[in-house]
């Protein structure tokens, strides 16, 4: 019998043992074959000794003998490996470490007695992490599975990798991978210094038979703490001064997150016309030009000048890209319809998606 399936054969049984009756449908959409190869799997269990019994009927399906339970609940290698992205299965997927996953799962719960196995399923249904953010796609890392070999195997890894200011080729010693808010980031020594490299952005790679001694004492979770709080140190090149709608309000923290929420937090009393004042930290000039506008008419920037004369030049810019097509007959007020069909209906901002 080969490993793969003397692999499912054993998840079939863990399967039984940890929820009872199930219909063959059920085992097949479990194990991902046929309704026929769970046929075929039940019988060889029976073959093997296991009680294995089939109930007729509506609410029929396959169970074990009362009383009966096995023992054979060994992880293998992958398997413990696994265990770390427990609660994530789709990085554990993208990682290559789906099916070791969720075996390693049954395994554990097989040996846990009777009612500990019951409460971590009542976890497993009632609690569910989804790392990526809303209205976001998946981005297509198909370089992933090569950079976590690197990792594991401790193999310079050879990469063909897009920065924003061009390509480069470069040999990578790989220390680990970071998955954070959807995106998996390689971090990586190149000669004397650990960088981060967005895994998406790798156009090509290969794992060289070279391998490399890991820094002594380097401490993943550590760099990438202390390189985000460099990143966000660095983030901001100045502030500014805004006057918010009632809406401006509420779409702050939406927009900025938690920059945003602080500046509401701060922001003054509302004046007569309900508008409050604020101070937001800002990026570069460009970049705070494009934030701004996407307040639209619920921010006004008061300033620095310079900000603010950036913003009224958008705006203008904007404005004759965008003016109201001339109606021919003269007089005729403008024409701002909106064809019908042509919008969706737009949620309002503190609506959940």
């Amino acid at each position: 019998m080969d490993r793969m399936r003397a692999d499912r054969l054993l998840s079939l049984l863990l399967l039984l043992q940890n929820r009872g009756r199930m219909t063959a449908p059920d085992l097949a959409a479990e194990l991902e074959v046929s309704v026929r190869t769970v046929y075929r799997d039940v019988e060889a269990l029976s073959a093997s000794g296991v009680p294995v019994y089939a109930d007729r009927g509506p609410a029929g399906g396959y169970r074990l003998l009362d009383g009966y339970r096995t023992r054979l609940t060994g992880l293998t290698g992958d398997e413990a490996d696994s265990l770390f992205l427990a609660g994530m299965p789709g990085p554990a997927a993208e990682l290559g470490l789906g099916a070791d996953l969720t075996t390693a799962q049954l395994k554990l719960r097989a040996a846990l007695p009777a009612e500990l196995g019951e409460r971590s399923r009542r976890i497993q249904e009632r609690f569910h992490l989804d790392a990526p953010g809303w209205f976001r796609d998946a981005e297509s890392v198909p370089h992933l599975a090569a950079a976590a070999e690197a990792v594991w195997e401790l193999r310079v890894l050879r990469v063909h990798y897009r920065r924003w200011r061009g390509e480069v080729r470069r040999e990578l010693c790989p220390l680990g991978l970071v998955l954070k808010g959807g995106i998996w980031y390689l971090v990586a020594r190149v000669e004397d210094t650990v960088r981060s490299y967005r895994v998406s952005r790798i156009i090509a790679a290969e794992v060289l038979e070279e391998v490399f001694d890991r820094p002594a004492g380097f401490d993943l979770a550590a760099y990438w703490e202390e390189s985000s709080r460099r990143l966000e140190s660095s983030r901001f090149h100045g502030e500014a001064e805004l006057l918010l709608s009632e809406r401006g309000v509420q779409l702050l923290p939406m927009q900025f997150g938690a920059v945003g929420a602080e500046a509401v937090a701060a922001a003054g009393p509302p004046d007569d016309r309900g508008r409050r004042r604020a101070v937001l930290p800002v990026e570069s000039l460009p970049v705070a030009v494009h934030d701004m506008l996407r307040l639209g008419t619920d921010a006004e920037v008061l300033g620095p000048p310079e900000l603010r004369s950036a913003v009224t030049r958008a705006v203008a810019e904007l404005a004759r890209r965008y003016g109201a097509p001339k109606d021919d007959t003269p007089g005729a007020p403008p024409n701002h319809d909106t064809p019908s069909g042509a919008w969706r209906t737009v949620h309002d901002p503190q609506d959940t998606p």
